[in-house]
């Protein structure tokens, strides 16, 4: 295939999705680089919740973890580093990693994506801790609590609303932009009790885990106990979108039951992809992607160094004639 150190799999990403796709390519026992950039989403995040059996663990600490059990598969190896460019196709492609460029049958794209900051003084102070950007996630904790939501968009209506599965009151922060929602959704948050406040947010006070006020530019102390904030996601789809990957209408990449995108031989997981934004979706999508780019080998010649790959069951398995 190439002269250039040769892969069965690369994976992008090093987060849950990226662990959990390289953990099962080693079970496969395909040749797999995994790179890591270690640019985190959660990086800031004190505690995860409602990973089975993990409940409360930090997300440092789960993919330490993850690492360490990674660790057990010999020809897995995980680099530090960004890659580039992805060029070529199924069996064929070729991986820039940081200017070195290596061989691979197959890409995994676990690459994730990014939120944009409320630009309040002190937030990085308090995020992670009591300021969050999913209510999913982090809704438990707003119990009886007063919360306030930071965001313009129409959209923040429906995320504000989806608090009061918690929280004792919700008030919408502008952070001085207008309002973006029409009518309807002045209407629902006004039936819901959800005030709207367009004023400048300009610190947050408290200590962390402590949070007890936003501080507002017209001087008004706002009573607040946790954040929420939802003003932009980056989904980080440039790999994707070089390689010709389909990307759907809200930005994610468009995969097939198997975790296949619409190139062959590329697979994307995780946050990067449709659907819910969870670690253990994340991790589960990992599986279905490394598991899919493992058996999607089978029948074919891999990497020099790997065990040769099972036979293509459904090849072997026709009926003659």
């Amino acid at each position: 295939m190439s002269t250039l150190p040769t892969y069965d799999v690369v994976v992008v990403g090093g987060g849950v999705a990226g662990l959990s796709a390289a953990t099962w390519l080693g079970r496969y026992r395909r040749r797999t680089l995994l790179v890591d950039s270690g640019d985190y989403r959660n990086a800031r995040v004190e505690s995860s919740h409602g990973y089975l059996g993990r409940d409360g663990v930090s997300p440092a600490e789960l993919l330490d973890d993850a690492r360490r059990d990674l660790g057990r598969y010999d020809l897995v190896e995980r680099r530090g580093g960004k890659v580039r460019a992805i060029t070529g196709s199924k069996g064929e492609f070729v991986v820039d990693v940081d200017g070195e460029e290596v061989a691979a049958h197959r890409v995994v794209l676990a690459t994730g994506v990014g939120d944009a900051f409320p630009d309040i003084e002190g937030f990085f102070d308090h995020y992670g801790a009591s300021a969050f950007h999913c209510p999913t996630c982090d809704g438990f904790e707003a119990c009886g609590r007063n919360v306030v939501v930071v965001g313009w968009s129409a959209a923040v209506s429906g995320f504000a609303l989806r608090l009061l599965d918690w929280a004792k009151s919700v008030t919408v922060l502008t952070d001085g932009h207008r309002f973006e929602g029409d009518d309807v959704c002045l209407a629902a948050m006004d039936r819901h009790g959800l005030e709207l406040v367009e004023d400048v947010a300009v610190t947050l006070e408290g200590a962390r885990g402590d949070l007890r006020a936003v501080v507002l530019r017209s001087g008004w102390r706002l009573p607040v106990e946790l954040l929420f904030f939802t003003i932009a996601h980056i989904q980080h789809t440039e790999l994707a979108e070089q390689l010709g990957c389909r990307i759907d209408d809200d930005g994610h990449v468009e995969v097939d039951d198997s975790c296949e995108t619409s190139v062959p031989g590329v697979y994307a997981a995780g946050d990067l992809t449709p659907g819910m934004q969870l670690l253990q979706v994340g991790a589960a999508k990992g599986t279905i992607a490394g598991v899919s780019a493992a058996m999607s080998l089978q029948g074919e010649e891999g990497s020099p160094v790997s065990p040769t790959p099972a036979p293509d069951p459904e090849q072997e398995l026709q009926a003659p004639g």
